[in-house]
């Protein structure tokens, strides 16, 4: 069963978050790590929609999806 996830990372010092659907917090983290690399994760938490909404991400969750 999937669900959904907020991968917080750090690149070049800009911190950003990307929203992963993964079957658990490691597979979230480890799914964005291989899109990119040189990221720093930070931190991995189920996606909480109603804050999630109210601060949408950067177009770097776009290119994962």
């Amino acid at each position: 069963m999937l669900s959904h996830y907020t991968v917080g990372l750090k690149i070049k010092k800009k911190s950003d978050r990307v929203f992963v659907d993964a079957e658990d917090a490691l597979i979230a983290a480890l799914k964005v790590k291989a899109e990119h690399p040189e990221a720093a994760i930070m931190y991995v938490r189920r996606q909480n929609r109603r804050g999630d909404l109210r601060h949408p991400a950067h177009a770097l969750a776009e290119e994962v999806g």
